[in-house]
Protein backbone atom coordinates (compact mmCIF):
# COMPACT_ATOMS: atom_id res chain seq x y z
CA UNK A 1 0.00 0.00 0.00
CA UNK A 2 1.67 3.14 -0.95
CA UNK A 3 2.06 5.80 1.65
CA UNK A 4 0.01 8.56 -0.43
CA UNK A 5 -2.99 6.18 -0.72
CA UNK A 6 -3.35 5.92 3.46
CA UNK A 7 -5.30 9.26 4.16
CA UNK A 8 -8.29 7.68 1.67
CA UNK A 9 -8.37 4.27 3.95
CA UNK A 10 -11.10 3.35 5.55
CA UNK A 11 -11.00 2.75 9.59
CA UNK A 12 -13.20 0.34 11.52
CA UNK A 13 -13.54 1.13 15.52
CA UNK A 14 -12.77 -2.19 17.26
CA UNK A 15 -12.85 -3.33 20.79
CA UNK A 16 -9.87 -5.52 22.37
CA UNK A 17 -9.46 -7.83 24.70
CA UNK A 18 -9.06 -5.36 27.43
CA UNK A 19 -12.53 -3.51 26.43
CA UNK A 20 -10.78 -0.62 25.00
CA UNK A 21 -10.61 0.63 21.29
CA UNK A 22 -8.39 0.23 18.31
CA UNK A 23 -8.60 0.85 14.71
CA UNK A 24 -8.86 -1.45 11.81
CA UNK A 25 -7.73 -0.49 8.19
CA UNK A 26 -9.27 -2.93 6.01
CA UNK A 27 -7.87 -2.35 3.01
CA UNK A 28 -4.23 -2.84 4.97
CA UNK A 29 -5.15 -5.70 7.41
CA UNK A 30 -3.58 -4.06 10.06
CA UNK A 31 -4.71 -2.55 13.57
CA UNK A 32 -3.34 0.31 15.19
CA UNK A 33 -3.03 -1.78 18.10
CA UNK A 34 -2.73 -4.99 19.46
CA UNK A 35 -6.18 -6.97 19.52
CA UNK A 36 -4.77 -8.03 22.69
CA UNK A 37 -5.74 -4.92 24.34
CA UNK A 38 -5.08 -1.97 23.18
CA UNK A 39 -3.96 0.30 26.58
CA UNK A 40 -2.83 -2.87 28.13
CA UNK A 41 0.04 -3.11 25.15
CA UNK A 42 0.72 0.48 24.87
CA UNK A 43 1.36 1.12 29.14
CA UNK A 44 3.54 -1.90 28.86
CA UNK A 45 5.48 -1.15 26.16
CA UNK A 46 5.67 2.66 25.90
CA UNK A 47 4.97 3.51 29.73
CA UNK A 48 6.43 0.47 31.91
CA UNK A 49 9.50 -0.21 29.38
CA UNK A 50 9.91 3.38 27.85
CA UNK A 51 9.73 6.11 29.98
CA UNK A 52 9.70 4.54 33.04
CA UNK A 53 13.37 3.72 32.09
CA UNK A 54 14.40 7.08 32.10
CA UNK A 55 16.25 8.87 34.70
CA UNK A 56 16.13 12.80 34.25
CA UNK A 57 13.84 15.52 35.78
CA UNK A 58 12.95 16.91 32.30
CA UNK A 59 12.55 14.48 29.38
CA UNK A 60 11.86 14.76 25.53
CA UNK A 61 9.84 12.24 24.06
CA UNK A 62 9.45 11.92 20.27
CA UNK A 63 6.96 9.24 19.01
CA UNK A 64 6.87 7.77 15.50
CA UNK A 65 3.41 7.63 14.60
CA UNK A 66 0.81 9.95 16.69
CA UNK A 67 -2.30 7.79 15.39
CA UNK A 68 -5.04 7.75 17.75
CA UNK A 69 -3.37 9.74 20.51
CA UNK A 70 -2.93 7.23 23.39
CA UNK A 71 0.75 6.97 24.02
CA UNK A 72 0.64 10.74 24.93
CA UNK A 73 -1.98 10.25 26.97
CA UNK A 74 -0.58 7.46 28.80
CA UNK A 75 2.33 9.43 28.98
CA UNK A 76 0.41 12.86 30.30
CA UNK A 77 -1.11 10.65 33.04
CA UNK A 78 1.35 8.66 34.11
CA UNK A 79 3.62 11.84 34.65
CA UNK A 80 0.63 13.32 36.88
CA UNK A 81 1.19 10.37 39.38
CA UNK A 82 4.74 10.92 39.53
CA UNK A 83 7.08 12.90 41.87
CA UNK A 84 10.59 11.99 40.03
CA UNK A 85 9.93 14.00 36.95
CA UNK A 86 9.16 17.85 36.47
CA UNK A 87 7.85 18.04 32.64
CA UNK A 88 7.76 15.85 29.56
CA UNK A 89 8.48 17.90 25.90
CA UNK A 90 6.63 15.41 23.93
CA UNK A 91 6.92 15.03 20.51
CA UNK A 92 5.01 13.27 17.94
CA UNK A 93 5.02 13.08 14.36
CA UNK A 94 2.11 12.06 12.22
CA UNK A 95 1.51 12.97 8.62
CA UNK A 96 -2.61 11.60 8.74
CA UNK A 97 -4.18 13.04 11.56
CA UNK A 98 -7.52 11.24 12.68
CA UNK A 99 -10.64 13.22 11.99
CA UNK A 100 -12.57 13.93 15.07
CA UNK A 101 -15.44 12.07 13.77
CA UNK A 102 -12.93 9.08 14.30
CA UNK A 103 -11.09 10.07 17.73
CA UNK A 104 -14.54 11.00 19.52
CA UNK A 105 -15.79 7.42 19.38
CA UNK A 106 -12.26 5.97 21.04
CA UNK A 107 -12.98 5.27 24.91
CA UNK A 108 -9.55 5.62 26.50
CA UNK A 109 -10.14 8.04 28.94
CA UNK A 110 -13.55 5.80 30.58
CA UNK A 111 -11.13 3.09 30.66
CA UNK A 112 -8.04 4.86 32.42
CA UNK A 113 -10.36 6.67 34.32
CA UNK A 114 -9.41 10.74 33.66
CA UNK A 115 -11.75 13.31 32.42
CA UNK A 116 -11.82 13.46 27.90
CA UNK A 117 -10.96 17.14 28.36
CA UNK A 118 -6.65 16.63 28.21
CA UNK A 119 -7.88 13.49 25.37
CA UNK A 120 -9.59 16.11 23.27
CA UNK A 121 -6.53 18.95 23.72
CA UNK A 122 -3.79 16.19 22.17
CA UNK A 123 -6.03 16.16 19.16
CA UNK A 124 -7.28 19.88 18.76
CA UNK A 125 -4.11 20.87 19.75
CA UNK A 126 -1.71 23.04 16.61
CA UNK A 127 0.95 21.53 15.25
CA UNK A 128 4.22 23.00 14.77
CA UNK A 129 4.44 24.42 17.80
CA UNK A 130 5.09 24.15 21.41
CA UNK A 131 1.54 23.36 23.29
CA UNK A 132 1.60 23.13 27.05
CA UNK A 133 -1.66 20.81 27.77
CA UNK A 134 -0.65 20.88 31.80
CA UNK A 135 1.25 22.28 33.51
CA UNK A 136 4.03 19.68 33.38
CA UNK A 137 2.93 18.07 29.86
CA UNK A 138 3.84 20.45 26.67
CA UNK A 139 2.47 18.84 23.46
CA UNK A 140 4.38 19.64 19.73
CA UNK A 141 2.70 17.89 16.77
CA UNK A 142 5.06 17.68 13.49
CA UNK A 143 2.72 17.03 10.68
CA UNK A 144 4.94 15.36 8.62
CA UNK A 145 6.63 12.43 6.99
CA UNK A 146 8.82 10.17 9.63
CA UNK A 147 10.85 9.43 6.78
CA UNK A 148 12.15 12.59 5.56
CA UNK A 149 11.03 15.30 8.18
CA UNK A 150 13.33 17.26 10.40
CA UNK A 151 13.07 15.07 14.24
CA UNK A 152 14.65 17.64 17.68
CA UNK A 153 17.79 17.27 18.82
CA UNK A 154 18.52 16.15 22.36
CA UNK A 155 15.91 13.19 22.68
CA UNK A 156 15.63 11.07 25.79
CA UNK A 157 13.18 8.51 24.51
CA UNK A 158 11.64 7.40 21.58
CA UNK A 159 8.26 5.57 21.32
CA UNK A 160 8.47 4.00 17.81
CA UNK A 161 5.27 3.13 16.70
CA UNK A 162 4.85 2.99 13.19
CA UNK A 163 3.09 -0.17 11.63
CA UNK A 164 4.45 -3.01 10.64
CA UNK A 165 7.08 -3.67 8.71
CA UNK A 166 5.44 -5.76 6.32
CA UNK A 167 3.01 -3.15 6.27
CA UNK A 168 5.31 0.03 5.55
CA UNK A 169 8.67 -1.39 5.87
CA UNK A 170 9.82 2.26 4.35
CA UNK A 171 9.12 3.76 7.83
CA UNK A 172 11.86 0.79 9.35
CA UNK A 173 14.47 1.40 7.68
CA UNK A 174 18.18 1.70 8.69
CA UNK A 175 18.46 5.80 7.22
CA UNK A 176 15.48 6.42 9.83
CA UNK A 177 17.14 4.40 12.55
CA UNK A 178 20.64 6.39 11.90
CA UNK A 179 18.87 10.12 11.96
CA UNK A 180 16.67 8.74 15.29
CA UNK A 181 20.41 8.01 16.77
CA UNK A 182 21.52 11.34 15.79
CA UNK A 183 19.13 13.05 17.19
CA UNK A 184 18.99 11.70 20.44
CA UNK A 185 20.79 12.43 23.54
CA UNK A 186 23.75 10.16 25.33
CA UNK A 187 21.81 7.33 26.87
CA UNK A 188 18.15 8.19 25.53
CA UNK A 189 16.30 5.26 25.11
CA UNK A 190 14.30 3.96 21.89
CA UNK A 191 11.18 0.91 22.16
CA UNK A 192 8.72 -0.41 19.93
CA UNK A 193 6.83 -3.57 19.75
CA UNK A 194 8.27 -5.41 16.90
CA UNK A 195 10.83 -7.84 17.61
CA UNK A 196 11.69 -9.09 14.41
CA UNK A 197 15.87 -9.87 14.19
CA UNK A 198 15.93 -7.81 10.94
CA UNK A 199 14.46 -4.67 12.74
CA UNK A 200 17.27 -5.57 15.41
CA UNK A 201 19.97 -5.74 13.81
CA UNK A 202 19.08 -2.41 11.86
CA UNK A 203 18.74 -0.94 14.83
CA UNK A 204 21.97 -2.53 16.44
CA UNK A 205 24.20 -1.24 13.28
CA UNK A 206 22.78 2.58 13.80
CA UNK A 207 24.73 2.54 17.27
CA UNK A 208 22.01 1.12 19.65
CA UNK A 209 22.84 -1.57 22.29
CA UNK A 210 19.84 -3.48 22.29
CA UNK A 211 17.96 -5.58 24.53
CA UNK A 212 15.03 -8.49 23.76
CA UNK A 213 12.52 -7.90 26.71
CA UNK A 214 9.02 -10.01 27.62
CA UNK A 215 6.02 -8.60 25.99
CA UNK A 216 2.48 -8.06 26.60
CA UNK A 217 0.15 -10.41 26.77
CA UNK A 218 -0.66 -11.97 23.18
CA UNK A 219 3.10 -10.73 22.35
CA UNK A 220 6.30 -13.05 23.06
CA UNK A 221 9.02 -9.99 22.57
CA UNK A 222 9.36 -6.36 22.52
CA UNK A 223 13.04 -4.26 21.77
CA UNK A 224 14.70 -1.76 23.91
CA UNK A 225 17.58 -0.05 22.57
CA UNK A 226 20.02 2.58 24.22
CA UNK A 227 22.47 5.42 22.50
CA UNK A 228 25.71 4.71 25.12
Amino acid sequence: MEAKDFNCLHRELQQTADGSHTLFVPEMDEHYHSVNGAIQESEYIFIEKGLRSVNKRDIRILEIGFGTGLNALLTANDLENRDDCDHILYYAVEKYPLDEEIFSLLNYCGKIGISGELFRSLHFSSWNEDVPLTRRFTLHKILGDGRDCCFPEGIDLVYFDAFAPDKQPDMWSPEIFDRLYACMASGGVIVTYCAKGEVRRRMQCSGFKMERLPGPPGKRHILRGVKE
